[in-house]
């Protein structure tokens, strides 16, 4: 395996994992068996905190100092709703961890968030449903298993959080990355074309639950599906505007939906946000950015979102395209460095919101048609900030974990398996991974064990947040 270098406008090297074109299967197959010397597969079961671990209450009050004060206790209130919600919110704690495990050295695009609910459902551009990763704030080059071992860990302390026994987590985080393992050694016998092309509709993921899906369970799942269909753009109208001297405007509802006249303080930021969606749409496509260009501007607000993306500057924008019944609501939602960049190296664009952008391109199978990036040299705030595009609601719908029992996680876990698969693979070099993964369960056993060991870690650390939290050192606001 080669890994290509190219110079970025800031001089940093690229790091996107290519497969050598010149070097034969058997060779890549072979050096994917030789890394097996310097990182053994049984290796990956093992997780010992350095003596030098940070807090990590430090960790993620480090990464409250960029963010908006008002919402940062929003973000602890949320985090601290269960072990599970904390781990959703410690991307940042766990990349420092996963730096100081056993490294393949096997690079691919990661997610770098890959936990169980940051995969769902969404309309692809020719409208079907699909399932695929859906967060992609920390995506940076990186070996292959960080993704793994975040996927697991999540769907351990998922199962933890759901009472399962431990023996039936063991099962479900073995689905995830026994279905990884054997989905990438099918991507490794697949022409390349066939890879990308690869995807999971919402009818493949019907058939793969077919014989699981009975009585009110397969109710449940339908009712979902066509939830998330209507989803989108007029569904955000009805529930986020309401009519203003005749005018859709978006509602108030702080502190988590701001309007934008509320926030400017009597400024004037019709022209600066029309601006701005100019720039904006010199990212996209011909075709996509002629399409952005017969709506127009209508308003804005400020709409808090997520766990750990709670206190990031996250933006949506009403524009209108031919009557006042034709909107399109877009998402700006601030884009900082990644988590991993400590660990994994700089990323090789110098727009974080571009960086965003172009690794769900590289992951996903069919991606919004409106992912784009822009930079608001000086915000409400006066500081400079750096945002990626998308729809704000485009047939977007997860799976309800509260609700799932034993046998239902495990069937997620080999949706998540194999798509997490799938996504690696467009991007890194599938045939060296599937050859390291081998055809025998070392890799699933020891990713199993240490999905146990780090759902032990989350829960001590969870209990560090909530010791913060009583001494005074961090102040959360909950039920928002």
């Amino acid at each position: 395996m080669t890994r290509t270098v190219e110079q970025s406008s800031n001089g940093v090297e690229a790091r996107l994992p290519r497969a050598s074109t010149a070097a034969s299967a058997a060779d890549r197959g072979a050096i994917g068996k030789d890394v097996r010397k310097e990182a053994p597969r049984s290796s990956h079961a093992d997780w010992n905190p350095p003596s030098d671990r940070r807090s990590p209450v430090d960790v993620l009050c480090e990464q409250d100092e960029t963010r908006v004060p008002e919402l940062v206790p929003i973000r602890h209130g949320r985090m601290l709703a269960s072990a599970f919600t904390f781990y959703r919110g410690a991307a940042a704690v766990m990349a420092a961890d996963l730096a100081h495990t056993p490294i393949s050295g096997l690079e691919v695009q990661l997610c770098g968030d890959a936990h169980l609910s940051n995969f769902g459902v969404y309309a692809a551009p020719d409208r079907s449903l699909v399932f695929d990763c859906n967060d992609f704030d920390e995506t940076l080059p990186g070996p292959f298993e960080w993704d793994v071992k975040r996927l697991a860990a999540s769907l351990a302390i998922a199962g933890r959080d759901r009472g399962f026994a431990k023996r039936e987590r063991r099962t479900v985080a073995l689905a995830a990355t026994a279905e990884y393992r054997t989905a990438m050694r099918g991507f490794a016998a697949m022409r390349d074309i066939e890879v990308w092309y690869a995807r999971f509709d919402v009818n493949s993921v019907l058939r793969e639950l077919g014989p699981s899906l009975k009585g009110s369970k397969r109710r449940e799942v339908e009712k979902a599906l066509d939830k998330a269909h209507h989803k989108d753009s007029l569904r955000a109208l009805a529930k986020l505007t309401r009519r203003v001297d005749g005018e859709p405007r978006i509602i108030s509802d702080p502190p988590l939906i701001w309007p934008i006249e509320e926030l400017a303080g009597g400024r004037d930021v019709e022209a600066e946000l029309t601006a701005l969606l100019a720039a904006y749409r010199r990212t996209l496509a011909g075709d996509r950015r002629h399409l952005v260009g017969r709506y127009r501007y209508a308003d804005a607000a400020h709409k808090v979102v997520g766990v750990g993306s709670v206190g990031t500057r996250a933006w949506i924008l009403l524009l209108l395209g031919r009557d006042d019944e034709d909107p399109l609501f877009l998402q700006a939602k601030e884009a900082g460095a990644s988590v991993l960049e400590p660990y994994s190296g700089r990323s090789r664009f110098n727009h974080h919101g571009r960086r965003v952008v172009e690794g769900q391109r590289l992951m996903q199978a069919a991606s919004d048609i409106f992912l784009g990036w822009v930079t608001v040299e000086s915000g409400i705030d006066g500081g400079r900030h750096e945002f990626y595009v998308r729809q704000l609601w485009d047939g977007k719908g997860s799976a309800n974990v509260e609700g799932m029992r034993p046998s239902d996680m495990a069937i997620y876990a080999r949706l998540c398996g194999w798509t997490l698969a799938r996504a690696h693979a467009r991007s890194g070099d599938r045939i060296a991974i599937a050859a390291y993964l081998g055809g025998g369960t070392s890799f699933d056993e020891a990713i199993a064990e240490f999905a146990e060991a780090y759902a032990d870690q989350n829960e001590r650390d969870y209990a560090a947040m909530i010791g913060a939290v009583q001494d005074g050192r961090i102040a959360v606001q909950e039920g928002l």
